[in-house]
């Protein structure tokens, strides 16, 4: 996705993914050299490393072609000595505990990683460990109530998720930069400041939330001098001093039916997304088979995005009928004004092997 990299300030995404392939989004956090992966269909392309880095994955829901791929996942990390987390849909955990029940763990041993699932339900988050030491046996946590959208965060990021409709629950999710602290100057003089060492406390109490409620030193402007002031909102200073925030985003659709439900949903999620990656199953003239299986089709699509107005727009995950056609897909869609279109190549993964293609063993 070449506008990343003018876009974010922290974040570098890539659709690991073919238009007509099992969707994968990657995100990489360029400061922390860790990623995150936005469903878990065919990743046997993704190098070793790569998932070795991953930090979170977030699946929207545990069809096979989002979520087979865990599979390869495990195969890859699986002595790495580090807790893996997935977030999705409630009854995730039971889903991958029945799925790595199918094999033998006898050879366990104690620096296998584990897996840490986090079940997003309408209003909490219920938790469930896998231990890879112990054979992956599922046990809960506990849970938690959710506050607001927020699923996932660190210094760099936030990611958000609500709830959708696929004739099951399915997730749909918001990745956002968190705003960098940045104080303007000018702002700065007009509240009679004087930049020094104190705004590096104020620096630190702003990437921790502003947990810390105790009286802020700052420096003061008194004449030609400088004299020492107290602040007590330390929070309420900063939005007096710091310059408007622009933190970029990405949005994450997969397999929602278009209902009203559904879109009141996603447009307080997605209004206004620097990149929106979202599905288009179907072509305009099979409205009928997007409904019935509940996707979305390219008249859904022109809808939407004259809702949300992203910046740019890609489209993914299209129905492999129509396998030779793709290039229609980009015709039906009716891209607003400021909204750019990103195009897939039709397949990213290599193309199968014929034994013809191997070498033999001698007869």
């Amino acid at each position: 996705m070449s506008p990343s990299a003018r876009l974010f300030r922290y974040l570098e995404a890539t659709f690991c993914a073919g238009l007509l392939d099992d969707p994968v989004l990657l995100v990489r956090i360029r400061p922390l050299g860790r990623n995150l992966l936005f469903d878990c269909g065919q990743i046997h392309h993704l190098a070793k490393r790569v998932l070795k880095q991953t930090q979170a994955i977030f699946i929207s829901h545990a069809h096979m072609d989002h979520f087979m791929g865990i599979d390869t996942f495990i195969r890859n990390v699986l002595v790495s000595p580090r807790t893996f987390e997935l977030f999705g849909p409630p009854g995730l955990a039971a889903k991958l505990h029945h799925k790595l029940a199918g094999y033998d763990w006898n050879l366990a041993e104690r620096f296998w990683c584990s897996l840490r699932v986090r079940e997003i339900h309408a209003e909490s988050m219920v938790s469930w460990l896998l231990p890879g030491p112990q054979g992956f046996p599922c046990q809960l946590e506990g849970e938690q109530r959710r506050q607001g959208r927020i699923v996932y965060r660190n210094d760099y990021l936030q990611v958000e998720a609500v709830l959708c409709d696929h004739k099951i629950p399915v997730l749909a999710f918001c990745c956002r930069e968190r705003p960098a602290f940045a104080v303007d100057r000018q702002r700065l003089h007009r509240a009679g400041l004087v930049a020094g060492p104190w705004l590096r406390e104020l620096k630190r109490r702003f990437y921790n939330g502003f947990a810390d409620n105790t009286a802020l030193n700052l420096w003061r402007r008194a004449g030609d001098g400088i004299v020492p002031g107290t602040a007590l909102d330390a929070e309420g200073l900063y939005r007096a001093i710091c310059r408007p925030p622009s933190a970029a985003s990405i949005g994450y659709v997969s397999d929602v039916g278009y209902s009203p439900e559904n879109i009141d949903r996603l447009t307080p999620l997605l209004n206004g997304v620097s990149v929106l990656v979202a599905e288009c199953a179907f072509l305009r003239d099979d409205l009928d088979k997007a409904r019935r299986s509940s996707h979305l089709c390219t008249s859904d699509l022109n809808r939407l995005l004259d809702r949300l107005q992203p910046a740019y727009f890609l489209p993914m995950h299209l129905s492999k009928t129509y396998n030779g056609r793709c290039q229609q897909l980009y015709q039906e869609l009716e891209m607003p004004p400021r909204v750019s279109l990103l195009k897939l190549p039709d397949h990213l993964l290599p193309r199968p092997l014929l034994p013809c293609n191997l070498p033999r063993l001698p007869h």
